[in-house]
């Protein structure tokens, strides 16, 4: 078996809207508007298992949990996050390393960053120090920029298969 390493990348875009929670990385965060989307529109939660999934050679997350498949609406994307870790698991990958990018103007992350690390570390059984999450603005970008949140990910995992066991 090919014991090389695997990077994925993910990525993920959501509009922000009043009314509508804010969550991200598995969190609440108090903010006036909140990504919209058929489950919870966790973004950050998103592009992440987009990323692990790419990585292990896997169906994206629109195939295994599809915004047009009724049982996803209102869903908590930690459960499809903890569905790709299983998966991973099923294929003797394990995440050794996590880098995010968040580029939003709104909710600012700087004051959120700590927790939203240390809760991405517990989701994925990782020290801290293996998970990384940076925020960045639109700088006055487009005028519809700051209406949106949208993230980039990137992961390595690595192949646990025990050596010299029977296959």
């Amino acid at each position: 078996m090919d014991r090389l390493p695997r990077i994925g990348l993910g990525w993920d875009r959501h509009a922000l809207a009043a009314g509508h929670t804010c969550k991200l990385a598995g969190l609440e965060i108090d903010c006036p508007v909140g990504p919209v989307g058929h489950s919870d529109a966790d973004v950050i939660l998103h592009a992440l298992t987009d990323a692990l999934l790419g990585a292990a050679g896997l169906d994206d997350l629109g195939t295994l949990f599809a915004d047009t498949d009724p049982r996803w609406k209102d869903a908590a994307s930690t459960d499809f996050l903890a569905a790709a870790v299983g998966l991973l698991a099923d294929s003797s990958l394990r995440v050794i390393s996590v880098d995010m990018v968040v580029v939003c103007d709104l909710p600012r992350l700087a004051p959120h960053r700590g927790a939203m690390r240390a809760n991405l570390a517990r989701l994925l059984s990782l020290p801290v120090n293996r998970v990384n999450l940076k925020g960045k603005t639109t700088e006055g970008g487009p005028a519809n920029a700051s209406a949106a949140i949208e993230v980039h990910a990137i992961v390595m995992l690595k192949d646990v298969t025990p050596s010299g066991g029977c296959a």
